[in-house]
């Protein structure tokens, strides 16, 4: 007597794995999205606050990103998780004309829109 699976039973058992996946697939890719919005709010809320510091401790506001790490209020400018560049950051100028510095506000590059429907690039 031969040991081993039929050609039939192996076929069954790949349509059950697959069919599983299916089911699975959309879930892991939902979590995986929301984990990406996770790391943008920390990242916006990380980057905010240091803007805010310099400008509390410089009395104006930076006039790059990199002008952060320069003076030690990040370690490092994080990856835009949704572009996952660092260079795609783009940054908002002071409302206010008089104000010295560029960098008042961060926003994500992506052109990608979020589970909640706004565009990561307004958060």
């Amino acid at each position: 007597m031969k040991r081993g699976f039929t050609l039939i039973e192996m076929l069954v058992v790949l349509a059950i794995l697959a069919m599983l996946l299916t089911i699975v697939s959309p879930k892991f890719m939902h979590m995986l999205q929301r984990s990406k919005e996770t790391t943008l709010r920390h990242d916006l809320l990380t980057m905010r606050d240091a803007i805010d510091k310099f400008y509390s401790d410089k009395n104006r506001y930076p006039e790059v990103l990199e002008e952060l790490v320069e003076r030690q209020y990040l370690k490092a400018i994080p990856p835009d998780p949704m572009t996952e560049r660092s260079d795609t950051w783009v940054i908002t100028l002071p409302p206010n004309i008089d104000e010295q510095g560029s960098v008042f506000d961060v926003h994500s590059g992506s052109n990608q829109v979020s589970g909640d429907g706004t565009p990561y690039a307004v958060w």
